[in-house]
């Protein structure tokens, strides 16, 4: 059996930059693993779109989408999953997300936060949002995990389609006393969300998880579990 291409999927966005930082995964993927083929797809905004790329694959060549997405929702249940039914050669890895190891890349990129005039700190955990309850699911797992991490209280926020708003969140952490609020950036790469980050009222936003080796290895766990289990 030939060893299953990985069809690194993500979402798409128009921020150059953006764009840059997602082909860097692949490019780290395929750096760690020679020999396997590392096709680019897109289940929005950009193309190759997924279901282009899945036919043109070969008749019964083996695939594993690997989706560059921090947790499931929308995209990953449906988009990915309707493109691999269509496939019996094909099979779908779980999103990057939630992960230890993720939390930790966000204490990282929020560093200290020194106490000014004697005020105190809350944390915005801010992702992008779905409408999917394993989303938010797992975005409550990964802000317990950085809660473990940091001495600030943590309170999730979205994007969009989920409750509370990354604005309404920081609201919120004010109100219990916070005089400071710093949104943990809970996304890949530069792009429209991240930008609106900077208009929800926090003092500090850190940035976004890309560049990080740590991606493109976990995108790697995924595939190799998908192949060891057997599905491709």
């Amino acid at each position: 059996m030939p060893t299953p291409a990985i069809i690194a999927c993500a979402h798409g966005t128009n921020n150059a930059e953006g764009q840059a930082r997602i082909n860097q995964i692949r490019a780290d993927i395929a750096a760690l693993r020679p020999g396997v083929d590392v096709l680019e797809a897109y289940v929005d905004v950009q193309d190759p779109a997924l279901p282009a790329v899945v036919g043109s694959l070969p008749a019964g060549a083996p695939a594993v989408v690997v989706p560059l997405l921090l947790s499931v929702g929308y995209h990953v249940r449906v988009d990915i999953a309707e493109a691999v039914a269509s496939r019996p050669s094909l099979a779908a890895a779980e999103p990057l997300g939630p992960d230890p190891r993720l939390a930790a890349l966000l204490d990282e990129r929020l560093g200290t936060l020194d106490a000014i005039d004697g005020g105190s700190w809350g944390v915005v955990l801010a992702a992008a949002g779905s409408s999917n309850p394993e989303a938010a699911e797992s975005v409550a797992e990964l802000a317990a995990d950085l809660q473990g991490l940091r001495s600030e209280p943590v309170l999730a926020g979205y994007g969009a389609s989920a409750e509370p708003s990354v604005p309404d969140a920081v609201a919120a952490l004010r109100a219990r006393g916070c005089t400071h609020v710093a949104i943990a950036s809970y996304l890949l790469a530069p792009g429209y969300f991240h930008d609106q980050l900077s208009l929800a009222g926090a003092d500090v936003v850190s940035p976004p998880l890309l560049p990080s080796p740590l991606i493109a290895e976990l995108a790697l766990e995924r595939f190799d579990a998908v192949v060891a289990d057997g599905a491709v």
